[in-house]
């Protein structure tokens, strides 16, 4: 950790090369080596996507895919949850509906613009084509508390509020039938969850809660499609254990009265051995121990990310 050290990810330039992989009779996995995932559902009538890439110009890579195998009308786009950087895509789609939990609906009101200049500013790379995107907000058409059933023709498609992790509107898409899920950034693949907006202390339970489904079949916000019941189980596991660990690491400095820096520097070392292989690992753990620090202090929701806040954050830790 020098103080030579890049903000965020803006030294991250390396192109990521695509992955259009069937993992059931109608799902599909838009993955790329640790950047945004993208789950795609081909039913009797129609398409529904989950999560958008960050642009509509990095959208249109997964319209081509999709049309290499389908020519069914996009119908729908799922707003696994509100990050500038799944949703800023959608525009592309055409889509007739997009879905959303109402919890995610609330944070759009309450910080869209805040994180969508915030994530602009970490990622360059993520955000190719950002003059595609429209001016103002990515906002649901349709939304829904806990439970809501999509058919794509006779396909059924639940999207299913199980708990908060990664953000407080977290949506999984499921599909009782081929038992396969499409979990957003709940679950992630050898890369590092981002949880600079998250609930710590109810984040493995939420996952608990992903296990009871049995999936055969998973496609995560970020890393490889899990196309095995071992390997859905190892992409939940891996991710509970890393929010478990980041929890145990920061409550108990935080416990112990030290500073966030303290604590922050303590937690990096603790986890590198562990996770530092994990894509965004340096970037992700920044954001992840300062909002952990918050929940273990006097912070029981997310304070909203500026890039004002982002750039101080950095400096105090990495500076």
């Amino acid at each position: 950790m020098s103080a030579t050290k890049n903000f965020a990810s803006a030294a991250d330039l390396e192109e990521k090369s695509v992955t259009f992989s069937q993992i059931s009779e109608h799902a599909w996995a838009y993955t790329a080596e640790g950047d945004p995932n993208t789950g795609i559902v081909i039913g009797d009538d129609c398409v529904l996507v989950a999560d958008t890439q960050a642009t509509p110009a990095m959208a249109q890579d997964v319209i081509r895919r999709i049309r290499e195998v389908t020519d069914k009308p996009i119908k729908y786009v799922v707003l696994t949850h509100y990050h500038a950087v799944r949703v800023l895509g959608a525009s592309a789609y055409g889509a007739d509906h997009i879905l959303a939990s109402q919890d995610t609906y609330d944070l759009i009101v309450e910080r869209g613009e805040q994180d969508k200049a915030s994530e602009i500013g970490r990622f360059p790379r993520l955000f190719a084509g950002v003059e595609t995107v429209p001016p103002g907000m990515t906002w649901p058409t349709m939304t829904f508390t806990g439970k809501m059933t999509v058919w794509l023709g006779k396909l059924e498609v639940q999207l299913l509020q199980l708990g908060r992790g990664h953000t407080k509107g977290d949506t999984v898409v499921w599909l009782p039938g081929e038992k396969v899920l499409l979990s957003g950034d709940l679950v992630e693949f050898d890369a590092t969850p981002y949880a600079g907006d998250a609930y710590f202390q109810d984040w493995p339970q939420t996952l608990d809660n992903l296990a009871a489904l049995q999936p055969k079949a998973l496609v995560p916000g970020r890393g490889a499609a899990l196309t095995t019941p071992d390997e859905v189980a190892k992409g939940l596991a891996g991710t509970r254990d890393f929010i478990a660990d980041v929890w145990a690491s920061v409550s108990e400095g935080a416990k112990a009265g030290k500073d966030l820096n303290t604590v922050y520097k303590e937690t990096f070392a603790r986890l590198k051995p562990k996770y530092g292989h994990w894509v965004i690992f340096d970037h992700c753990m920044p954001f992840d121990v300062t909002r952990c620090y918050d929940e273990a202090t006097k912070y029981a929701d997310p304070r909203i990310w500026t890039a004002e806040r982002d750039r101080q954050m950095w400096e105090s830790l990495e500076g």
